[in-house]
């Protein structure tokens, strides 16, 4: 094992933050563990690059056994988290990592496409002076409706077990698996707690990670009211998820210098809300594009590939197979991504085909297009709310706004925050009838569990800029999804291809009188609010 030399000093926060915590996800790098990132993306501020390549071969993250779970079904045989077992689509290698094709339905990891290129680092001469962040909650155990759908097939197959059955080929693991949820009362919409991907501990990391990179806007500045005012959604797991970031963020002792405010999800919040998807009371009655657009949509779109899987188990396995129906094998697939939140990886990835995940991904993609993105005409006013009160702090700057608004919610919420940048623009809506390999619209590296979108402001010295300005100091705002920095559409001519703040401006208020107004569009009472007011420092 790697030991600590003098040549790592320079870098020691983020090391003895990885000797604790599995910081960062992404595809293998070097000798890490295929499932860890490499530390490129915890610049400190005296190593803006990145650290060097020694880093990458330090095992700063525990092995697989010392993650063994005494209530798995793999006490001693590790190739499932390999993916040697079955179609071979759960394996995470140099070519493919199945934690990059789950749909949003998996723990985070790190967007590497249609990034700009230089990473996460600040761009030279430049400082960030601000920082809005979107999140969504950390991993998490099935919701309601997912833990239903997913119990239909548990129920077949301790059924099938009680009769003595004997399950065969790619179901082979089956004969010792048994279901996560241990305690569904206590466990269904909750954080995970267990594993490397533990909701707990992702978030806890992610506060880590942000403190490491914008210390300096804690460190520079006094809140007026003594505390730093942070904001969830009125959801356990969201409002645990703040809970946690903030431990990491702000320390242990958080309540002492911070204050999280707790904002309803309830219809009568109107504009002023994290979730507009529940005070639009147009979007959540109509019957083209309310909330359940997404479903059909996706529920049209698997019945295109699903039922050669059905054909295929029903001949390794025609016993059990035989009756199972497209749902219960979209649930093997979403049992995938949910097992591994809380155990590390799972035998059911193995079970499909890289085409199969592709095919589970763009349905997944699919949902969240429809629900709540550029596929539902609601979607972009809805994400306006949100945009429109950030674009008016960004034009405050630090100074007046304050530097640090922080915010925790669901995918739907960051989905409609993405519509209103129309940073995912295709061309023709996504078809139903067939896979679109070409489309920008992927939420698997953009709404994971954890997922968060951050709008950074930028101040940079003139020399930093082509058309150098006698010294003056310009402002930009650059976007940063998941730790990949994303090119707004038209408008990247700062540096590292962030966008002139009032260009920034400009857009935003062109991008509210194409999506229309959100008081009306989504029929609210005279009396409602239509707009956010607690966003303040």
């Amino acid at each position: 094992m790697a030991l600590l030399t003098r040549t790592t000093a320079s870098a020691a926060v983020c090391l003895v933050i990885s000797l604790l915590l599995v910081l960062l996800r992404k595809p293998a790098v070097l000798s890490l563990p295929a499932y860890l990132s490499p530390w490129n993306s915890c610049p400190t501020p005296n190593g803006r690059e990145g650290l060097s390549q020694f880093y990458l071969q330090v095992p700063y993250a525990a092995s697989w056994k010392s993650w063994w779970d005494p209530h798995g079904a793999h006490h001693n045989d590790q190739s499932w988290l390999s993916g040697r077992r079955g179609q071979g689509g759960g394996v995470i290698s140099h070519d493919w990592n199945i934690l990059y094709h789950l749909g949003g339905n998996g723990p985070w990891v790190e967007k590497v496409d249609g990034t700009v290129d230089g990473g996460i680092a600040v761009p030279h001469r430049c400082t960030v002076d601000q920082v809005h962040m979107l999140s969504r909650h950390a991993e998490r155990y099935p919701t309601l409706k997912a833990a239903f759908r997913l119990q239909y097939l548990v129920n077949a197959i301790e059924e099938a077990k009680e009769n003595n059955a004997t399950f065969h080929d790619d179901l082979e693991f089956l004969n010792k698996w048994n279901y996560f949820l241990s305690d569904p009362p206590s466990q269904i919409e909750q954080l995970t707690s267990t594993g490397p991907f533990a909701g707990s501990l992702g978030a806890f990391s992610t506060g880590v990670k942000l403190r490491t990179r914008y210390s300096n806007l804690l460190s520079n500045w006094t809140p007026p009211s003594g505390k730093t005012n942070f904001w969830a959604g009125d959801s356990p797991r969201v409002i645990d998820t703040a809970k946690h970031f903030a431990a990491g963020f702000f320390g242990l002792k958080w309540n002492d210098t911070a204050q999280l405010h707790i904002i309803p999800e309830t219809p009568d919040r109107g504009g002023d809300t994290l979730t507009p998807g529940k005070s639009c009371s147009a979007y959540l009655r109509d019957p083209e594009h309310s909330h359940m657009r997404g479903m059909t949509m996706m529920s049209r779109f698997r019945s295109t590939y699903l039922p050669s899987i059905q054909e295929r188990l029903r001949a390794q396995d025609p016993t059990f197979a035989a009756n199972l129906d497209e749902g219960a094998v979209f649930s093997m697939q979403e049992l995938c991504g949910f097992e591994t939140t809380v155990r590390g990886g799972s035998s059911w990835c193995g079970v499909f085909t890289r085409d199969e995940w592709r095919a589970f991904e763009y349905a997944r993609d699919l949902v969240h297009y429809y629900r709540s993105g550029p596929g539902n005409r609601f979607g972009a006013v809805m994400g306006w709310v949100w945009l429109n009160a950030t674009a008016s702090l960004l034009a405050q700057g630090p100074g007046v706004a304050g530097p640090l608004f922080l915010s925790f919610v669901h995918d739907g919420d960051m989905v409609m925050l993405l519509a209103a940048l129309d940073v995912f623009r295709d061309e023709e809506h996504l078809p139903v009838t067939h896979e679109d390999t070409e489309r920008k619209w992927r939420t698997s590296q953009v709404t994971p569990m954890g997922g968060r979108i951050i709008l950074e402001r930028l101040s940079c010295e003139a020399d930093a800029l082509e058309d150098q300005r006698n010294g003056e100091m310009e402002v930009f705002v650059r976007l940063n999804i998941n730790d990949g920095i994303v090119a707004l559409p038209g408008c990247e001519s700062g540096p590292g291809k962030s966008c002139p703040l009032d260009q920034f401006l400009n857009m935003v208020a062109s991008r509210g009188k194409e999506v229309g107004s959100f008081a009306e569009m989504c029929s609210l009472s005279q009396d409602a609010p239509d707009r956010i007011t607690f966003l303040h420092q």
